[in-house]
């Protein structure tokens, strides 16, 4: 039991999960902090001279009922940033890394659905000549 669980945790999918997970919560901290500090105060100075910032309000005088447009512009603003940054740090290096070392080989079989598939296109065109 010990070994299979050594085993599964050695395996570098685990170790690159683990990873991934890390530097998206670092790199989440990090855009979010610069949200809340740069892309909030903009949104509540567009909103006008009012504390409750970038939106309306539904019912006159009751602040439970604004609707913070604001908020959901910044999360939207938050969630490009930090897919662009993970893009371009994490996947397109990943990538081109794969493209460059990790070619596959000619002698490698293909895959068992891509011979199954070829199997049978041989044995349609065998059907087809009969």
């Amino acid at each position: 039991m010990v070994a299979g669980f050594k085993e599964f945790v050695m395996r570098g999918n685990v170790i690159d999960l683990a990873v991934a997970v890390v530097m998206g919560t670092a790199v989440t901290a990090l855009v979010t902090s610069f949200t809340n500090a740069v892309i909030d105060p903009l949104f509540a100075a567009i909103g006008g001279s009012g504390s409750l910032g970038f939106g309306f309000t539904i019912v006159s005088g009751n602040p439970a009922t604004f609707v913070n447009i604001g908020a959901v512009i910044t999360a939207l603003i938050n969630f490009l940033i930090i897919a662009a940054v993970l893009y371009f740090l994490l996947v397109m290096p990943m990538n081109r890394f794969r493209e460059r070392y990790m070619k596959p080989s000619d002698d490698a079989p293909p895959p068992e659905d891509v011979a199954l598939l070829r199997e049978i296109r041989d044995e349609l065109r065998a059907r087809r000549e009969l």
